[in-house]
């Protein structure tokens, strides 16, 4: 792959006092003057819930012209601002842009399927805008099935794709999947930053994989992640892990 599209993101001015952002470790960690890079082309933030890896990505996306509440860089819609002020003071560097994009969130990717539906009725008689999706209404699949419908009729490659928390409506099999599609779109010359707490798909080849805690933001392993270690150890003996979880 060339250069990444997305460089690194850094803030460009303070945030205001009485923010919660700024209770955030991934934001302390942006206030203290660091920059996050984006130098490969698969990038996971993971870290508990709660930590801010959405709020993060989100505010990724926003500062690279995504709608908030997901879909390409054409949508427009808002069923109710809950996005944080976190993206209007990012600063994105770029080396290149992108073809194709897409920013993925699963919380309101039913929205993003209402939307498509609603703008092929406006159309008419047009060409469908659910066909460059695969040709089959969103809600008329499987919360799984639409999430693979995109990935594997709507980003064309040369793009710049934001998942967030994809794992939420896929099977294992299924995750599978979506890393031989992640792969297929890299080689196409595709970038990746994906909010994950699936092992998984934290597992893409020489991904970079920076952990998001209430100290900040550090870049680790594959098998130095939490997520990793905790699943193995269950894996390898579940029974024990039962027993200490369940009985004390």
């Amino acid at each position: 792959m060339k250069q990444t599209y997305l460089v690194s993101v850094r803030l460009r001015r303070e945030l205001p006092e009485d923010t919660y952002l700024r209770r955030l470790g991934p934001v302390r960690h942006l206030m203290e003057g660091n920059v996050l890079e984006f130098d490969r082309p698969v990038t996971f933030l993971v870290g508990e819930n709660g930590i801010g890896k959405s709020t993060l990505l989100e505010a990724v996306a926003v500062a690279c012209g995504f709608n908030p509440e997901g879909g390409t860089r054409n949508f427009s819609f808002s069923t109710r601002a809950t996005h944080s002020v976190l993206g209007d003071y990012l600063t994105p560097a770029r080396k290149r842009y992108p073809r194709d994009g897409f920013f993925l969130r699963a919380e309101s990717f039913y929205n993003v399927a209402t939307n498509i539906d609603e703008m092929d009725e406006l159309v008419g008689g047009g060409p469908r805008l659910i066909d460059s999706y695969g040709g089959v209404s969103l809600h008329q699949q499987s919360h799984g099935e639409s999430f693979l419908a995109l990935v594997q009729n709507r980003f064309g490659g040369e793009g710049l794709y934001l998942l967030d928390e994809p794992e939420a409506a896929l099977s294992p099999s299924r995750l599978l999947t979506l890393l031989a599609e992640m792969d297929r779109l890299v080689k196409a010359d595709s970038q990746f930053i994906v909010s994950t707490h699936s092992p998984i798909l934290m597992a893409f080849p020489n991904a970079r994989i920076y952990e998001l805690n209430e100290n900040g933001v550090r870049a680790v392993a594959y098998k130095e992640t939490e997520h990793y270690q905790l699943t193995r150890r269950f894996l390898e003996n579940p029974e024990r892990m039962l027993r200490y979880l369940l009985e004390g």
